[in-house]
């Protein structure tokens, strides 16, 4: 299937060429993960402002969505070449955040999981155009994903939101996945 040429303002989403096929499993994803946490925990907004519910659910579709879109080469190949881009989206990153406090739940946790995703994803971008680079943000995620559930008294809706948070900027946006920071003889490029 040949790629589609993304329009500008949704090249920091899907970069500048995407298959259509990415581009549904990115929607349906996180429209399907984000429905079901809404159906199965109901209790996620319930006795909340109808605006409230429905930016936290967006948000959560943007953290569900963006997490399988960094994943595709066209994304991961934008941001490589963009030093400066890379660097400002991990910095406004705060949807984690911003979910606890709509939601008014788990808002510690949700500060201590985006200090610790902010603060990993720097160090994992201080890799770029290196090997290592996916072995320092391997280890940083697995120890995220390792202690995050030995949390006490978390919702579960938040635990998959910030797993996933997690997921999306520390490993799936702030690696080079493609290589394309890397040159043939390892050197930056």
């Amino acid at each position: 299937m040949k790629p589609t040429r993304i329009p500008s303002f949704l090249h920091d989403v899907f970069g500048e060429q995407q298959r259509l096929v990415s581009i549904a499993s990115v929607v349906l994803f996180g429209a399907l993960l984000t429905a079901a946490l809404y159906l199965l925990f109901p209790e996620m907004t319930a006795d909340l402002p109808a605006w409230r519910s429905i930016l936290a659910l967006v948000l959560m579709f943007d953290i569900f969505s963006g997490c399988i879109a960094n994943f595709t080469a066209s994304t991961s190949n934008f941001y490589a070449a963009r030093k400066t881009n890379r660097i400002l989206f991990i910095a406004i990153h705060v949807h984690i955040v911003l979910v606890a406090l709509l939601l008014n739940t788990d808002i510690g946790y949700s500060i201590g999981v985006w200090a610790y995703t902010i603060a990993g994803s720097f160090i994992v971008n201080a890799f770029i155009g290196r090997h290592s680079q996916l072995f320092v943000a391997g280890l940083l995620l697995s120890a995220g994903v390792g202690c995050m559930p030995m949390l006490p008294d978390q919702q579960p809706y938040m635990l998959t939101a910030c797993l996933l948070f997690m997921l999306k900027v520390l490993f799936s946006f702030s690696v080079d996945h493609y290589g394309k920071a890397i040159n043939n003889d390892g050197e930056e490029a």
